[in-house]
């Protein structure tokens, strides 16, 4: 993508991009060299207003292509007001480290908005998040808040390089990004004595919105709304639906984003009012914890049921061979949709062979059966080296279910 800020032509597919040269560009524009040198020596501040535009923030393309949100002056100060002060508990004292980079939503929160917002030290890593990288930074930096996305919680679990618990100084582990499986959760809280507090935030409402807390953690949940923001449960006729059944959530909050850039088409079908589409699909339970069951798009359903995804990953996951899986809607030869699971294992020797994938298949499609309903159970199982992910973790579903054609 090219783009339209002041120095840079759009240039067509053959050509390169070239700064402007001063003088020739006809519309008046400057290179950055030429604002750079002509700048003034005093810092001026900008007559800006809380509700003024600020910066744009791409999706991570998860779903699809990027959408860029726009974001208001307010919003950062917003998010640590709502969540990074009330629900983490940013001290001065604090070493933050986030696995999530900060030119996405969720790492700008965690690595400079909320440590900057207390005094707290935030430590950056130029380099690819790994397991053994981050146990290293954990053991040298006493970090003491963690963030990390579901994915890598359960490598780092994996990783024989991974420390022991009083190797670290963690008071607080956040996750986000994804839904946080159950079986991970109550590991790393065996493993650490620290709860994860899993939440669930999008670049369109710039941090987390939804979320379990110290104290109030119930894994194989998002948690509660935040306080300060809203959420209802739609069908697809819009209207609310009834507690314990699964509808799109919609948030309502003061961080919203104001439209995507130069896309009013999806501006008008996301951004509805005082209320955000998320996307997701959430069903509510009893006591009032919001459980989460797949992206729209990802929901399958099955012999005219609803089948979350999620549920099924969440049943593969405890599986003890099993590292991380993905189940995508499939058709079968009359084209009708059932489950399809693409897994990594820990060990990917154990299924060198047809013979072993063909036994572990029939173990892991037990192992489902033994947990949910039987009509749930992924009907295919291929097992992968590595899963198709965005730069934050966030596996790319779209992405599997491509390769099963047009249906």
């Amino acid at each position: 993508m090219i783009s339209n800020a002041p120095g840079f032509i759009r240039a067509s597919r053959r050509e390169s991009i070239r700064p402007f040269v001063s003088g020739a560009n006809p519309h008046g524009h400057k290179s950055f060299e030429e604002l750079i040198a002509t700048a003034k020596p005093s810092a001026e501040t900008a007559p800006t207003a809380c509700d003024d535009i600020a910066f744009w923030l791409y999706t991570s393309g998860s779903t699809g292509k990027p959408k860029g949100a726009v974001h208001v002056h307010a919003d950062l100060r917003l998010t640590d007001d709502l969540y990074g002060g009330p629900i983490v508990g940013i001290k001065e004292s604090d070493v933050c480290y986030s696995v999530a980079k900060l030119f996405f939503a969720y790492g700008l929160g965690n690595a400079l908005t909320f440590p900057m917002s207390a005094g707290a030290c935030t430590v950056l890593l130029p380099d690819r998040p790994t397991p053994d990288g981050v146990a290293a930074l954990l053991r040298k930096q006493a970090v003491t808040v963690f963030y990390a996305v579901p994915t890598f919680y359960a490598a780092f679990l994996a990783s024989p390089a991974a420390p022991q618990r009083a190797e670290l100084k963690l008071r607080c582990c956040v996750s986000a990004g994804e839904a946080l499986p159950m079986d991970v959760g109550l590991r790393w809280v065996e493993r650490y004595g620290v709860d994860i507090l899993d939440g669930i935030g999008s670049t369109e409402m710039l941090h987390i919105f939804l979320s379990n807390r110290a104290g109030d953690v119930k894994y194989g949940t998002t948690g509660k709304p935040v306080p300060g923001y809203d959420c209802k449960l739609v069908g697809d006729d819009g209207a609310p639906v009834k507690q314990g059944e699964i509808g799109e959530l919609l948030i309502r909050g003061p961080t919203s984003a104001i439209m995507y850039w130069n896309n009013r088409e999806q501006s008008r079908q996301t951004f509805m009012g005082e209320w955000t589409r998320s996307g997701d699909k959430y069903l509510q339970d009893e006591q009032g914890y919001y459980v989460y069951c797949g992206r729209r798009d990802d929901m399958l359903k099955v012999s005219g049921l609803y089948v979350s995804p999620f549920e099924v990953e969440g049943a593969l996951a405890t599986h003890p061979e099993v590292l991380e899986a993905a189940v995508v809607a499939w058709p079968d030869a009359d084209t009708l949709i059932k489950p399809k699971a693409f897994v990594v294992l820990k060990d990917q020797t154990k299924v060198a062979d047809a013979a072993t994938r063909d036994a572990m298949s029939r173990a892991l499609q037990e192992h489902v059966k033994s947990r949910l309903a039987p009509y749930k159970y992924p009907r295919w199982i291929e097992f992968r080296a590595d899963l198709p992910k965005t730069a934050t973790g966030k596996i790319q579903r779209f992405k599997l279910r491509s390769e099963a054609g047009p249906r």
